[in-house]
């Protein structure tokens, strides 16, 4: 598996870690819908949390958060609204991102939540 792949799926773990002892309940890590990929989706109290995972092991080209593009954000929403009506949910939805940078055996994470609103990109 190349470098990267191994960086990201280092940063999901991570980000697991992290938003489970927080208390959210995951419930689906790496879903897809057609196209759309949703690195994790969790519960925080009666919120359905979609979390966009971006890892890297520097921030000389900026922070990893800044590479969630619109057109990312409107494939996570897209992805969202077919996940609650695929299981009928009647539920809000927040949009987070985690942020890691991972480097020499150090993880600096960081939880940005509500990211983006999905009305923000349609």
């Amino acid at each position: 598996m190349a470098r990267h792949n191994d960086l990201g799926k280092e940063g999901e773990k991570q980000a697991l870690h992290m938003l489970q002892e927080k208390g959210y309940t995951i419930l689906e890590t790496n879903w897809r819908h057609e196209k759309d990929e949703v690195d994790i989706i969790a519960l925080d109290k009666n919120e359905l949390i979609v979390v966009e995972v971006k890892t890297r092991s520097t921030d000389y080209f900026g922070d990893p958060e800044e590479a969630v593009t619109p057109q990312k954000a409107r494939h996570l929403i897209r992805a969202a609204e077919a996940y609650v009506e695929q299981h009928d949910l009647n539920i809000d939805i927040r949009f987070d991102i985690v942020s890691i940078i991972l480097k020499n055996g150090k993880a600096i994470l960081r939880h940005i939540e509500d990211a983006f609103y999905g009305a923000d990109y349609w």
